[in-house]
């Protein structure tokens, strides 16, 4: 909508520019306006913008390599330049970068306007076309993570049940499980899903730029804030805001973001308006947080305030039953993705494959097959084609290698399934061999869902 769209014009011509500015003003655009090239950038840092009109001729920095600044870091971004009658060889060359169309001197009152709405509308089709790809590319990831083993049916049936509300929902697993694709799949299944979906990443944020980065800033607030810069918190409006890592907080943004997470209600770093933001929230961690909030290091009313739906995503080797799916979905997403004759895996390799403790999880098995694409000339993947971590699993197949932080539920459940497989499903002999009587062994089976 013409309200929300953001126009920056650049010309040195303070009459010009002015009376530019005016008149796009009262279409509705929201439109700033600056003397020169470096200004410009600046204010495109701060807040991008759709379009940006820029004259050609300028001191400083000149309109084409403004031109070419914009679209080498905002390539979404539309450019419309402005020309005098004896510069059309240099237009025509702007539009060779990446310009839009361009503009004679005096502008035609007429013509600018139905330029400018052109221009715009180019922009929201470009916009609409690469949301719905990145959608697409999302589904795709997410379906990479989809598999028969019961932990994954449960994960999804959770998916499922919280992704049509609005409900707060916490996140936890190791590293490389997939938190940001579940989350990602919670928002696209959702009624947000035609709105933002904006991550923030605590763990990688000092303390002191955590607020300004959440909230925003206004215009001044600090050395260097040359212009409003909206916070993470107020973009995610009317979609979802995942704070990833939200375990590294300090206590301090804790305070902070607890408080805006119960009002949904801020102020931008330096200003005074109160600003009301509709955002899901979703965090995600690999760490153990009633456990920090035990030692003091993060605070238990958050912890209650963003565990209200809990979803624990499992590793990788308590879902063994996935490994060979996983791995032969990679292989042959990265043959095609390389354009490499296709491969299998050997029986022997994909049993080392699944006695392997994994603690990189399901990132490290996808980078894995990479590797193994781009180094293997042969047909089939062998034991010998593995890293040494891995084949070292064959050293002794009667043991199994127990990662910390396994439940003994699944402990249990591997040991059965392991002990099945090397009686080759015999139930007697397995039931001996554990200890337990064949009812109990049977009962088991049953309550673990081991496929035999």
């Amino acid at each position: 909508m013409k309200q929300h769209a953001h126009i920056l014009l650049v010309d040195d011509e303070i009459n010009i520019r002015g009376a530019l500015v005016t008149m796009l003003e009262k279409k509705g655009y929201q439109v700033r306006g600056v003397a020169t090239a470096e200004e410009g950038l600046a204010q495109l840092e701060a807040v991008p913008a759709e379009l940006v009109i820029t004259d050609l001729r300028m001191t400083g920095i000149g309109g084409m390599e403004f031109l070419r600044r914009v679209k080498r870091t905002w390539p979404d971004t539309e450019v419309l330049v402005m020309t005098a009658y004896g510069s059309i060889d240099t237009a025509v060359e702007a539009m060779r970068c990446g310009a839009y169309d361009y503009l004679t001197k005096p502008v035609d009152r007429e013509r600018f306007p139905i330029v400018v709405d052109k221009a715009l509308e180019r922009h929201a089709l470009t916009a609409e076309n690469k949301q719905l790809r990145d959608r697409l590319e999302t589904r795709v990831r997410f379906d990479q993570l989809v598999g028969e083993s019961e932990p994954m049916q449960r994960v999804y049936s959770l998916v499922a049940m919280v992704a049509d509300s609005d409900v707060t929902v916490l996140l936890t697993g190791e590293s490389g499980t997939g938190k940001e694709l579940i989350s990602r799949a919670i928002h696209h299944k959702s009624p947000r899903a035609n709105g933002p979906f904006i991550t923030m990443n605590c763990g990688a944020l000092p303390d002191n730029l955590f607020e300004s980065e959440l909230f925003g800033y206004e215009k001044g607030a600090f050395t260097g804030a040359m212009a409003t810069k909206m916070g993470r918190f107020e973009l995610a409006d009317g979609g979802t805001l995942l704070l990833d890592e939200v375990g590294e907080l300090s206590l301090k943004s804790q305070v902070d973001f607890l408080r805006v997470l119960e009002t949904k209600e801020f102020r931008r770093l330096g200003g005074t308006k109160l600003l009301t933001v509709d955002a899901r929230i979703i965090a995600a961690t690999n760490r153990n947080l009633e456990e920090a909030v035990k030692q003091g290091d993060f605070r238990e009313d958050l912890y209650y305030r963003l565990n209200v739906v809990p979803v624990r995503l499992p590793a990788l080797r308590e879902r063994g039953d996935d490994i060979p799916i996983l791995a032969e979905r990679f292989l042959s997403e990265f043959t095609v993705q390389h354009r490499r004759d296709p491969k299998d895996i050997s029986l022997d390799a994909m049993r080392l494959l699944r006695l392997y403790a994994w603690p990189g999880n399901v990132r490290q098995l996808r980078n894995l097959m990479e590797r193994l694409v781009i180094t293997v000339r042969d047909s089939s993947i062998q034991p010998q084609h593995l890293p040494e971590e891995i084949q070292a699993s064959k050293e002794d197949g009667r043991t199994m290698v127990v990662a910390l932080g396994s439940s003994l539920k699944n402990i249990e459940r591997e040991i059965i399934r392991r002990t099945l497989a090397e009686v080759t499903n015999h139930r007697e002999k397995a039931a001996k061999i554990l200890g337990i009587s064949l009812r109990a062994l049977q009962y088991k089976i049953k309550e673990y869902g081991i496929r035999e």
